[in-house]
């Protein structure tokens, strides 16, 4: 499918079933060919301050996409924008920002080290509740992964990492514990 600008209109559709499957369609095309959707950077931009939950976690996701064909470095003028969401305390966009700056991090290089101790940084940040809070660890911890070369003599990521072993919260101490077997190797 070739995106118009005219075609954006359905994310303002009242028909829920237009405007979010267009969403969800968006998704696929910034997965798949995201050069598509980066002539209108400026709507995904204005897409993060919406009032709609569901249309800002997409333009996060989107605006991750676009990291990998960005020669105006438009991008790196999100990064802000997105640490901000990061550590929002929001569970649901504080794990899409998550996606967005590790797509930003592999594919921008020059960002990746302040990107990945912003990561980090959730261990500070306050949620809705602690089961959040491990959630969106387990999720930091997922997308460090990507990253190995870059995080194995990292002091600050490694306690990171150590802490999540001892989380209460099973599926966060499992990815955990299969990052630092990678890293030990």
């Amino acid at each position: 499918m070739k995106i118009k600008a005219s075609d954006l209109n359905k994310l303002n559709s009242k028909d829920p079933k237009v405007k979010y499957g267009f969403a969800k369609e968006l998704l696929k095309i910034g997965a798949e060919s995201p050069g598509q959707l980066y002539a209108y950077f400026d709507y995904w931009r204005d897409l993060l301050s919406g009032t709609n939950n569901i249309l800002r976690w997409t333009a996060i996701d989107i605006i991750g996409y676009l990291s990998a064909v960005d020669k105006e470095n438009k991008t790196d003028g999100e990064i802000e924008n997105l640490i901000g969401l990061l550590h929002g305390g929001h569970l649901i966009t504080s794990n899409h920002a998550v996606f967005a700056l590790g797509l930003i991090a592999k594919n921008k290089p020059e960002q990746r080290t302040r990107i990945i101790k912003e990561l980090i940084a959730v261990s500070k940040d306050t949620f809705e509740t602690e089961e959040c809070k491990k959630i969106s660890t387990g999720k930091v911890v997922v997308t460090l992964s990507g990253f190995l070369d870059d995080i194995r003599e990292n002091k600050a990521v490694l306690n990171f990492i150590k802490q999540a072993q001892r989380s209460t919260r099973n599926a966060t101490k499992k990815k955990a514990d299969s990052l630092m077997k990678r890293l030990m190797k």
